[in-house]
């Protein structure tokens, strides 16, 4: 590990000018490019006290030894040069999107004296158009096997052309009439270019056009009799509206845009790109990056308009380029991007209407995106195996943990108090093991006190199932039981009649808590209390993703790319979800709780019944019990009850002056000698809560 202050420029060495820079690692491998409006202030940044930086920043200096840097004249030059060096030198610290080269396009190589459609993937060539991408290769066959009805451009292949130019027979697709045959000279080289360029047209969304032609010739093919050519016509047109079909209309204005949406957590972003022409979706593609440096989503899209258009020019760059962050500065980028297409393209932040529309479900599935890649890369059991390794060489276990629970504290200003446990056993959420808490043991805002609750009343409940079967050793032979890999207990155990598992039977390995160093020491004192000294315990603080052990003044620093790191991560996600989503509905039951919930048997439809008959519950309340009577399905005991559950959660009586018989009007947000609000319309805060 290197020391920055070994490499760092001295004083006045560096310009304060536009740049890019470059920082070595000790074999003069390039690990990292950047580019600054001032190299001087960017520089400086990185050459500051260690303990500063962030911790991915730290990494990367600590594995350089040197840094270089190139001046240039603008910000534009600065991102052009960058954009060239990441793709020169592919360093390991720099953003990098996976999977850009394995998305088909649709391509007509115009560069060819006959151009030929096809399915290209990879880098793209000079003189070929392109168009997509697509998610499927069918998806694109599909596409032209219609098209080919209406514009009979060559799909072969040059051996098939130059062995049917031979041979002087076309292939099947010419008997047929989906392929001009240019092979057999039955068009010639111009007419069959001509048919490129109009299929070139179509798919770049200049569709009316071609289909009013049709119809024209349709009608004019129907009143000189020639049925047979007007049904062919007939058929051709359906062929293209039915390729039209498979892109719905999305902007109804025929706009040319592409879409961009992030969606990102603390180790990886995805990035989705919805590529619309003339109105309709042509094309989708999706990457997925780590975040192996500190960057914002405006940096992070910054980075996905370089590999997207780094190589385009023209039409490819469209006019409009919608994006959830602008780059900071945006000027250079806008000017670049103009560069690229040669006239202006706007980036821009959709506000509303249509593209917000659609935005939003271009940021659907760059979730669902990240979702999927982070399943599919938990779902590995050799990557689950590593992961818990590297937990237990981390924080210096005896064993890996094969059963982790994770506690997280959620709360909306101090209201609401919950907590949430989650359970993963070998690396898997084990959703039926989860349970939540309502903090009981005192009011008001605290996370290290409600942290210290929560762990007492869970591992008192685990002591006293453990008590009731003598001890864990409650074996035939008194032996311990021996568990197996997804936490089940081989052997006998603490179960229910049913042969399920107890709840709270099972103790964790490694118990997680959603904080820093202090939630860690509650969770530890908790434990110290009742006796417990053989469960791990350690927090993943959100921030800068690091682990706290208890009593430990630093805390460890999981390498990013560290499979157990992701998995602290999801557990502790997990049980922040479940802990929030539980918050939520219980604020929400206080909300709606009304002083009919405490009646008995009174359901929801004789409630309902009740305040339609009445219009309000004021009204209610003020009615007497014959009135009540009235209302169909209401028998007098019943009505009796509701009248009694109102009269007690009516509101106090207003103040009265003794001597002038006046009202007294306390002012609003007061309160009462109940210690309740008084003010008008105030709620209830305590009515409804769960014990």
């Amino acid at each position: 590990m290197a020391d920055p202050s070994s490499y760092r420029p001295k004083p006045g060495e560096i310009p304060d000018s536009p740049g890019v820079y470059r920082f070595r690692d000790e074999h003069r491998r390039v690990i990292y490019v950047g580019k600054a409006k001032s190299l001087r202030q960017r520089l400086a940044n990185y050459f500051q006290d260690l303990a500063g930086l962030h911790p991915r920043t730290r990494s990367m200096v600590t594995t350089a030894a040197s840094v270089e840097w190139t001046v240039v004249s603008t910000e534009v030059e600065a991102l052009q040069l960058e954009y060239s060096w990441i793709k020169e030198y592919d360093p390991r610290f720099n953003v990098k999107y996976r999977d850009d080269k394995s998305y088909p396009y649709l391509a007509v190589t115009m560069n060819e004296e006959y151009p030929r459609v096809q399915v290209m993937r990879g880098q793209k060539k000079k003189g070929v158009r392109y168009f997509g991408p697509y998610a499927h290769a069918w998806a694109i066959r599909d596409t032209v096997d219609l098209l080919l009805r209406v514009f009979p451009v060559r799909t072969c292949s040059a051996g098939v052309f130059k062995n049917a130019a031979r041979t002087g027979r076309p292939c099947l697709l010419g008997y047929i009439g989906k392929c001009s045959a240019p092979c057999v000279d039955r068009v010639s080289a111009e007419e069959h270019r001509e048919l490129a360029d109009e299929f070139c047209d179509f798919m770049t969304g200049r569709t009316n056009t071609y289909i009013r032609r049709l119809e024209r010739q349709m009608a004019e093919a129907a009143d000189e009799m020639e049925y047979e050519r007007a049904a062919r016509l007939r058929d051709d047109i359906g062929a293209l509206k039915k390729a039209m079909e498979k892109n719905a209309v999305v902007l109804a204005d025929a706009t040319d845009a592409d879409l961009i949406a992030v969606a990102e957590d603390e180790l990886e972003a995805a990035v989705q790109i919805f590529h619309v022409r003339g109105g309709r979706v042509r094309g989708q593609r999706g990457w997925v990056t780590d975040k192996v440096e500190e960057i914002t989503t405006g940096a992070l899209v910054e980075h996905a308009l370089q590999q997207l258009y780094g190589e385009e020019t023209g039409d490819a760059v469209p006019k409009e380029v919608l994006v959830p962050a602008l780059p900071d500065p945006v000027e250079p980028v806008q000017e670049w991007l103009a560069g690229r297409r040669g006239s202006g393209v706007s980036l821009r932040i959709p506000q509303r209407g249509d593209k917000k529309a659609l935005m939003e479900t271009v940021e659907r599935n760059a979730q669902q995106a990240l979702v999927l890649h982070k399943t599919k890369r938990a779902s590995d059991l050799t990557t689950r195996s590593r992961a818990l390794e590297e937990i237990a060489d981390a924080l210096d276990l005896d064993s890996a943990p094969l059963r982790v629970e994770c506690y997280d504290i959620s709360h909306l200003q101090g209201d609401d108090v919950v907590a949430s446990m989650v359970v993963f056993e070998d690396g898997l959420a084990r959703k039926s093991e989860y349970r939540r808490f309502q903090i009981k043991g005192f009011a008001g805002q605290d996370d290290v006190r409600s942290m210290h609750e929560v762990i007492t009343r869970r591992f008192r409940r685990y002591l006293a199932e453990k008590e009731k079967t003598g001890e864990w050793t409650d074996g035939e032979n008194g032996e311990t039981p021996e568990i197996d890999r997804n936490g089940e207990i081989v052997g006998t155990g603490p179960t229910e009649d049913d042969g399920r598992p107890k709840k709270f039977a099972y103790p964790p390995q490694l118990v997680v808590v959603d904080g820093g160093a202090p939630q860690v020491a509650a969770a530890r004192r908790a434990l110290d209390e009742l006796g417990i000294d053989d469960i791990a315990v350690c927090g993943l603080a959100k921030r800068l993703e690091e682990v706290w052990l208890p009593g430990d003044d630093d805390p460890v620093i999981l390498p990013r790319t560290s499979e157990g790191l992701y998995l602290l991560q999801r557990v502790r996600d997990e049980a922040h979800r479940f802990a929030i989503t539980y918050q939520r509905a219980k604020r929400s039951k206080r909300f709606r709780s009304s002083p009919l919930d405490d009646v008995p048997g009174l359901g929801e439809t004789r409630k309902q019944a009740l305040l339609k008959h009445f219009g309000s519950l004021k009204k209610l309340r003020s009615a007497t019990i014959d009135q009540i009577c009235e209302v169909p399905g209401l028998g007098r005991k019943t009505a009796e009850t509701i009248a009694v559950a109102l009269a007690r959660s009516a509101p106090a009586a207003p103040a009265v002056n003794t001597a002038t018989g006046e009202i007294i009007e306390e002012e609003p947000g007061t309160m009462g000698s109940s210690g309740e609000s008084v003010a008008a319309g105030a709620p209830d805060e305590r009515r409804g809560q769960e014990t």
